[in-house]
């Protein structure tokens, strides 16, 4: 849908002034919305405003060529695109740019859409045919599902695709494709799963940072034999058990689990028991009953310094800073086996931006997608949100990050297992039940269960897209 577009390089162009009749407005330089300041003295950083120019800037280029020979002046109504954001913590961020958008294309207006339960309301839209012209989603089931059905734009060849980091763009495929080779999104910002962790405890106590499975579990007894709690548990929210299994899956399990899963070639039970093993270990070293505390309250406690790890990815990094934290949140990929060279970092693509299939206004829409994508803009939102940028050669400097930024570089990176299950199993309560009851036979069983239950409506995801 949108062709790739070789108009020239404008890295170079000297700052302007915006104003509505300038002619130049489309090469005016991005004002991002103002920063919050930063939490207890967790300063973030460009890491990659030196590297910035060998990007790119094909969205302005575009934006050159398709508003060659056009009038800006207002003698004609611009043309109105609806732009549906899913991001609640994000909302006033998105209007900003919208805004900024504009003012740099007099000829488009931007309507956001903001809405709290993003599924539901994409869902009941499609049902009145009324799908949004460009929209920012979660990557997740639900994205593949509706990839698959063809309702995405394809950006396969797009500009805005050029610079993104191919296993986010890999990522995104794999859940779900409207035709073969195409990609319906372009990824945006990004999270991980791995743990996060109190540097100053760990440097107090000499506890280096864990490369294998064997050292995470000795930290974890270090710990524990000098009065400090390792992992602190958030049982009470079931999805959190999610989390420290996402990277243990793929280091303990065949490549191909999913193909092979979706075909009935395996099983949960004869592909996961090491892994259902390691998760039950993990919390052995909670503190007590974790299933009585939730994500808010073990967030808190882990800022108190109550613990010394917390099972979660980056996306939990602003919750525990707005407790005030008086230390430095680090992070690390979560080793599953006794060999660094096979540990992988779990990210998924947190904000996809794709469009419509059958838009009525392609040209804005190539437009704004593209100054959505523009380094500047994908920086700015991943040190705001403590987010993963996604293009090639930018990073995030929070420290909270930079412990997994090797893994991004080397595109050591797998996607989330629970993007792969239909929202019909349970998982999150039967892992809840597991890490309560131990009984990893019944576990995997009902896993199983579950599963071909409703496997036959899966048209998504690893095994029924072919993407390897």
């Amino acid at each position: 849908m949108f062709p790739h577009d070789s108009t020239g390089d404008h890295r170079g162009s000297p700052p302007r002034v915006a104003t509505a009749g300038d002619p130049h407005a489309h090469q005016l330089p991005l004002l991002l919305p103002p920063r919050r300041p930063a939490v207890s003295g967790h300063e973030v950083t460009a890491s990659a405003a030196g590297r910035r120019s060998p990007l790119r800037r094909t969205g302005l280029a575009a934006c050159a060529l398709l508003l060659t020979g056009c009038s800006v002046g207002g003698a004609q109504e611009p043309t109105t695109i609806t732009f549906f954001q899913f991001k609640g913590e994000a909302v006033a961020y998105f209007e900003d740019l919208a805004r900024q958008f504009e003012a740099q294309n007099p000829d488009v207006r931007v309507v956001v859409d903001n809405v709290p339960d993003p599924e539901t309301a994409l869902r009941t839209r499609l049902v009145k045919e009324d799908m949004p012209d460009v929209l920012t989603l979660n990557a997740n089931g639900t994205f593949g599902e509706l990839a698959s059905a063809g309702v995405f734009a394809d950006f396969a060849g797009s500009p805005a695709l050029e610079d993104v980091n191919p296993a986010y763009a890999q990522i995104v495929q794999e859940l779900g494709a409207g035709t073969e080779g195409a990609v319906n999104g372009v990824p945006f910002a990004a999270n991980a799963a791995g743990v996060l962790y109190n540097e100053e405890l760990f440097a107090e106590h000499g506890v280096a940072v864990p490369q294998t499975w064997d050292e995470l579990i000795a930290a974890a007894r270090t710990f524990e034999d000098r009065g400090v709690t390792p992992f602190y548990g958030t049982l009470a929210d079931a999805w959190t058990g999610q989390a420290p299994l996402a990277p243990i899956v793929p280091q303990t399990t065949s490549e191909d689990f999913w193909e092979q899963r979706f075909a009935g070639g395996t099983t949960f039970q004869e592909e996961w028991p090491e892994a259902a093993g390691k998760l039950a270990e993990l919390f052995e070293h909670t503190q007590p009953d974790p299933v009585a505390t939730g994500y808010e309250d073990g967030t808190a406690a882990f800022a108190r310094g109550e613990s010394a790890m917390l099972l979660l990815g980056n996306y939990a990094v602003p919750q525990i800073r707005s407790f005030e934290p008086d230390f430095t949140i680090g992070s690390f990929a979560l080793p599953a086996t006794n060999d660094p060279a096979q540990t992988v970092l779990v990210s998924g693509v947190d904000v996809v931006i794709t469009a419509g299939a059958d838009t009525e206004h392609p040209e804005e829409v190539q437009r704004f997608v593209e100054f959505l994508m523009q380094p500047e803009v994908v920086q700015d939102y991943a040190e705001e949100q403590t987010a993963v940028p996604t293009l090639e050669g930018l990073s995030n400097d929070d420290p909270a990050l930079t412990g997994i930024q090797s893994y991004i570089d080397q595109e050591r990176i797998v996607g989330f297992f629970d993007h792969q299950f239909i929202p019909a199993v349970p998982l999150g309560p039967l892992l809840q039940q597991y890490l309560i009851d131990g009984d990893r036979e019944a576990f995997l069983a009902a896993l199983d269960e579950s599963w071909d239950e409703v496997a036959t409506r899966r048209s998504w995801g690893l095994g029924a897209v072919e993407s390897r």
